[in-house]
């Protein structure tokens, strides 16, 4: 008997299985080179695919040796980077074409290649691919509670608990997770998502597998990507109605009849997504089409709202095709990039109603995210309402809208400009005004009678400006039409000049008269060619922070200094710190 298996029986093992229960004994087993090269391939490709084909012809080769069959390797070989290009169906046309020629039974684990190869009278074994459990093993962690599962090789497995609107962390068990144990998880997920009509193999690359597996995300992680392996589970913790976030009328109304930009923001795990699921399906209620623009596609949405991945890895062709279908609404789930923001625009100014998710710390950083990449002008034509979402609730709603008029705190008529007014939806109060000053596009609060916003304005110029002038930390005030320049006492006299002339020669471009005190817990840094040296008066282990957040902690030498490369991370960071003129401190321990 003659039978030449093509790659998927290669690797569902099913040859080796059928000699060792003695049905196959004394055939001739004859792998196309082609094959060899797809698993190469795959390995080569961090794919657990490829290694499994690669050790599924080792135990060929020791059946061999024992005699129970005969192993010939035949065609020709396939380049391993024309794979990729290739595709499984060059190698499968080759594979069946050995078949034909060899006048052997063709055995696959693949349903289109039987089904090709019956269409061409070849005879052929289906072997359906190893029977796997309905569902993921993984799956039996998620108890009511549990958001996340995190499992890593030599680290026990956790879980993350949804408690009072707060994420815990607990050990399910103290004995850490072995190699093995996460790829014969990895193999099982990725296997049974390659059957399952509601899985989809997202992101397949070198290093890294992501999979969404109906309601669970599932990020995996393996070297070279990662020091190690890793799977990261994720599932929305609970599915709620728009009627569960307890929204005025007034908003629900705007919701309806007006709001047709809208940005739903708030950190990470806050609950972005749940609530844009809700939104979905009460546009859906409401008798409108709703598409979904997501990667990975993990929204919880009905049936009918058609969720759409980036076409061809590229999610402008996406909105290509949803500029075409023209639903009435389109959740664009995770706008990061630039490019991500020029599509959202790009279809909300063609007409669509578009809802975005973004990732923000606090309300106006949804709305600066947008300033920086488009323009001022239409940026209420592209976004309408920003909904901010804290812990699973609704905290803050912002309108937009776009007016000519002379910004808050300037006096002069002529003064007049487009002004973006930020207001909040509840109290209707201006919170921030956006439009141009100078060159520069700026986001400013709106303080309290008494509070100068154009000082503010002033200041963060004048910050900006001596960033690039001075090379040293320092701290900038604007009170009563002069600047207050705070430098550590070592960085005076450099500040000033030779009789006076530095500070005379900055005032003149600035425009403003600059007093200069010493702030004496200012610290002292020098940039040199290769590191940066921080002058902290006496030895020990010491903390740099910038603007309040620990980026780096070290030793200094006898004399007190701290040196870090320029070249590192924290090094880059310093420096463009100290050019924007942010706050950079340096404490013993």
């Amino acid at each position: 008997m003659k039978i030449v298996p093509d790659t998927s029986a290669i690797i569902n093992g099913v040859l080796t299985e059928k000699i060792e229960k003695g049905e196959w004994v004394g055939a001739t087993i004859i792998v196309h080179r082609a094959s060899v090269s797809e698993l190469e391939y795959q390995a080569n490709r961090g794919r657990e695919t490829g290694y499994v084909g690669l050790e599924e012809l080792k135990k060929l080769q020791e059946l061999r040796k024992r005699g129970l069959v005969e192993i010939i390797f035949a065609g020709e070989e396939v380049r391993p980077d024309l794979v990729a290009v290739a595709k499984n169906v060059y190698v499968d046309a080759q594979i069946r074409r050995l078949a034909e020629e060899e006048e052997a039974v063709l055995l696959t684990s693949d349903y289109t290649q039987a089904e090709v190869a019956r269409a061409l009278g070849l005879p052929v074994i289906y072997v359906p691919p190893s029977k796997l459990p309905e569902e993921p093993s993984f799956v039996k962690y998620f108890e009511e509670d549990v958001a996340s599962l995190h499992l890593k090789e030599n680290v026990p497995p956790m879980v993350k608990r949804w408690k009072g609107g707060e994420y815990e962390l607990e050990v399910l068990d103290e004995k850490p997770l072995t190699r093995r144990e996460l790829k014969e998880l990895a193999k099982e997920i990725v296997e049974l998502a390659r059957r399952d009509p509601k899985a989809y193999i997202e992101i397949e690359a070198e290093g890294a597998t992501v999979v969404q597996f109906r309601e669970y995300r599932v990020a995996i992680a393996y070297p070279p990507f990662a020091d190690g392996w890793e799977i990261t589970i994720v599932r929305p913790v609970a599915k709620v109605s728009l009627e569960d976030y307890n929204l005025s009328e007034k908003l629900l109304e705007r919701l309806e009849k007006r709001a047709e930009g809208i940005l739903i923001a708030g950190p990470p795990g806050a609950g972005k997504s749940t609530f844009a699921q809700a939104l979905a399906e009460f546009y859906r209620s409401k008798g409108k089409i709703v598409k979904t623009m997501e990667s990975p596609r993990d929204l919880q949405v009905p049936e009918d709202v058609t969720q759409y991945a980036p076409l061809e890895g590229d999610m402008e062709k996406t909105a290509d095709i949803l500029l075409l279908v023209r639903p009435d609404y389109t959740i664009f789930d995770e706008v990061r990039k630039t490019r991500d923001f020029d599509i959202f625009a790009d279809m909300r100014l063609a007409g669509v109603g578009m809802i975005g998710v973004t990732h923000a710390s606090r309300p106006v950083e949804a709305v600066q995210r947008f300033v920086r990449r488009i323009e001022l002008g239409i940026v209420p034509q592209v976004i309408d309402t920003i909904i901010f979402i804290n812990k699973g609730r609704v905290e803050k709603v912002y309108t937009l809208d776009l007016v000519v008029k002379v910004p808050t705190g300037m006096t002069e008529a002529d003064l007049a400009r487009p002004v973006v007014e930020v207001r909040d939806f509840a109290t209707g109060r201006l919170e921030y005004e956006i439009y141009t000053y100078g060159e520069e596009t700026v986001v400013v609060p709106i303080r309290e009678e008494g509070e100068s916003p154009i000082e503010e304005h002033a200041k963060r110029s004048i910050q900006s400006y001596l960033a690039r002038r001075l090379s040293i930390p320092f701290r900038v005030e604007v009170k009563g039409g002069k600047v207050i320049l705070y430098v550590s006492p070592d960085d005076v006299p450099h500040v000033i000049g030779k009789k006076g002339r530095n500070i005379a020669e900055l005032e003149e471009e600035i425009g403003l008269p600059i007093v200069v005190k010493e702030e004496k817990r200012m610290p002292r840094i020098s940039i040199r060619r290769k590191r940066i040296v921080i002058k902290t008066g006496k030895p020990g282990v010491v903390d740099v922070y910038v603007d309040g957040e620990r980026i780096y902690t070290g030793q200094t030498d006898s004399k007190g200094n701290l040196k870090i490369p320029r070249d590192s991370v924290e090094g880059r960071e310093i420096e463009e710190a100290l050019r924007r003129g942010a706050d950079v401190e340096v404490k013993h321990r």
